[in-house]
């Protein structure tokens, strides 16, 4: 069904935006443009008012109850790997993790704190659905290395997350604005969730300090056992992820990424 067309004027010209839901457009008329989504979560009006995201122009409301959001479309590009260690990134996941307006909005819209205790016990339910723990010697490992890090993760302040970090998610203007999109994985939780897989992932061990200065943490040994436990279980979910759909490839890639956890925590311990 060509949703769009009914809260868009025949003026407008639309074409496919990607996405997989299938339900993004970029719409076009007279030189302007808009993105439009369906069925978008209310949150994107406050991502929108503390500049997070890029502005919302309108919502509206289908007889069937869908809604249809109508951004502004932003020329720009997705940051590249190595730009993930800006300062400007810091920055931007600083401002997140701090604003009691995101918090408040997420919680009126019915999100709770999401604990490591909960995570955890969500992990080894759908690990033993799949009885990979017994099949995979690297789970079983990963699993009592949980055990053994949980302590670090205790009495954190909890926060709104993006919880898909990642750099096709961010996005960077003509006028060198980044903004975070793609916020369907938003939670309220530990933040070491978003800034612990860009540390992971890109920046280099030597680099951490000076970047979490940015950002407003520190970086000592019980940080990084935090930021272990949670990459670990993160990579649990995407492996078993996987294995429910049969991609074998990237089953295979997530576990040599749970060996090398493995092998990191396991050297983090002993230090």
């Amino acid at each position: 069904m060509d949703w769009f067309k009914k809260v868009l004027s025949k003026e407008w010209t639309v074409t496919e935006a990607g996405g997989l839901t299938g339900d993004a457009y970029l719409a076009e008329k007279d030189g302007r443009r808009l993105f439009l989504k369906r069925n978008s979560s209310p949150f994107l009006a406050v991502l929108s008012a503390e500049g997070i995201v890029p502005k919302l122009v309108w919502t509206k409301r289908m007889e069937n109850g869908d809604v249809v959001t109508a951004q502004e479309w932003l020329e720009g590009r997705q940051l590249q790997p190595e730009e993930m260690k800006s300062h400007q990134v810091a920055k931007l996941l600083r401002k997140i993790h701090h604003s009691s307006e995101l918090l408040y909005m997420l919680m009126r819209l019915g999100k709770r704190p999401i604990t490591a205790e909960t995570r955890l016990q969500q992990v080894i339910k759908r690990l033993s659905a799949l009885q990979l723990a017994n099949e995979y010697m690297e789970v079983k490992e990963a699993l009592t290395h949980l055990e053994h890090l949980m302590p670090a993760t205790t009495n954190k302040e909890l926060v709104v997350c993006h919880g898909d970090i990642d750099h096709h998610n961010i996005l960077q203007t003509e006028d060198n604005q980044l903004y975070l999109i793609d916020w369907d994985n938003a939670m309220i939780a530990d933040p070491i969730i978003d800034y612990g897989m860009i540390l992971k992932w890109y920046i280099p061990s030597e680099e951490w300090k000076t970047w979490l200065q940015t950002y407003g943490a520190k970086s000592d040994h019980q940080m990084i056992e935090r930021m272990y436990w949670y990459i670990i279980v993160d990579t649990l979910n995407y492996f078993a992820f996987h294995i429910e759909r049969n991609e074998v490839n990237r089953a295979t890639k997530r576990l040599e990424n749970l060996r090398e956890l493995n092998e990191l925590v396991a050297k983090t311990i002993r230090g």
